[in-house]
């Protein structure tokens, strides 16, 4: 039996961002614009990504928007009968793009949103009146039919405003809200110290989060990404390595999470070099904590292994040096008391000044 194929693709056009947030996820070490992907390029992956099986693209950055080929690369995939996502700040869609967006063939939208209060919000993004923009842009998605998530990164800072969160989400019109603990990797790891919220607060938003999915049933889906650092069992990251989702940077290297690149000693392909179906299949990288045969103990005998597949490779590596080791959010793992003992000195450590994303060129202003 083959490899199955992955559900979904996310599609990085660009590391270029206007805003400058220190959870962001990318890597420290950012493309350069001269090294990002062509038309061309992209629209032979999006081929490629078809007839390997794929269901969805997700078009992110960075800021896909920079890019001036974003409506032409919506359509391809639309054409070729793929699921299009378009996840975004937002700040370089003007109405008339979000409409041309939707009328080439984009179905859903996902915007950022760095808090419910302005001046914080945008103190968290590192741009002056990013709020209000985002804000329009959310309506004017949602007045042309476009299914909207508000995606919201919480954190120490913002976590308190989960109430006020949930009703700007109904407010805006939103038909799903994900709320996001941080995932620390890239410019989040740098800023941990300054994100980390305490088991209290996690605790208090845990109940507000249960009783507005009680309440919004039928209204608004709330998606609660649990925090890692006080998680009793891991989640299975990205459904497991390889199995349902890989990720193309703008420079063209595949990969099969995020934050792969961190891991030492893995070679990643590109799409200048290999068709993507190969690299699926058969890369040394892909395959290597792909399925159960990589897993040492307790993993290898858990109960649990196929369905949290081992957790997280990335933060294993970061907690504990080895990317093999069993992931530090699992309560059977022998770092997990490391892990918690570290949140918990990390959320009452007194408040760090952030370390803002570099790099946050963007080509021009928003285009209407």
């Amino acid at each position: 039996m083959g490899i199955p194929p992955p559900l979904a693709m996310l599609a990085e056009l660009s590391h270029r961002c206007p805003l400058k947030c220190p959870y962001c996820y990318n890597p420290l070490e950012l493309s350069a614009r001269s090294d990002e992907l062509d038309t061309d390029t992209w629209l032979r992956v999006l081929h490629e990504a078809a007839d390997l099986g794929i269901l969805q693209v997700h078009f992110s950055g960075g800021e896909p928007a920079v890019r001036d080929d974003l409506e032409v690369l919506v359509e391809a995939a639309d054409q070729l009968g793929i699921y299009t996502n378009l996840i975004t700040s937002a700040l370089l869609l003007g109405r008339n793009r979000i409409h041309d967006l939707a009328e080439r063939g984009l179905q859903h939208i996902q915007i950022s949103f760095q808090d419910v209060r302005p001046d914080e919000a945008d103190d968290m993004a590192g741009y002056p009146g990013a709020h209000v923009i985002k804000v329009a842009a959310a309506r004017r998605a949602a007045e042309v039919g476009l299914a909207l998530t508000m995606n919201v990164v919480v954190t120490r800072r913002n976590i308190d405003s989960l109430e006020q969160i949930i009703e700007f989400a109904l407010e805006i019109g939103a038909r799903r809200l994900e709320i996001a603990n941080v995932q620390y990797y890239g410019w989040a790891l740098k800023n941990r110290a300054a994100l980390m919220p305490t088991r209290a607060q996690i605790e208090k938003a845990m109940i507000i989060i249960s009783s507005a999915e009680t309440r919004l049933v039928g209204s608004l889906a709330i998606d609660y990404v649990t925090p890692d650092y006080y998680a009793r069992r891991p989640k299975p990251c990205m459904g497991g390595w390889a199995r349902k989702f890989m990720n193309v940077s703008p420079s063209g290297m595949v990969l099969p999470c995020h934050a792969a690149e961190t891991i030492p000693g893995l070679e990643f392909e590109s799409v200048l070099k290999r068709p993507l179906k190969d690299i699926w299949q058969q890369s040394k990288s892909f395959n290597l904590f792909r399925g159960l045969e990589w897993m040492v103990e307790p993993c290898r005998s858990c109960d649990q292994r196929e369905i949290d597949w081992g957790g997280c490779r990335c933060q294993a590596l970061a907690l504990t040096g080895d990317a093999k080791n069993a992931d530090p959010a699992c309560e059977f793992s022998p770092y997990h008391g490391g892990m918690v003992k570290l949140a918990e000195a990390e959320a009452s450590s007194p408040a760090f000044d952030l370390v803002y994303r570099g790099y946050s060129q963007a080509s021009g202003e928003a285009r209407n």
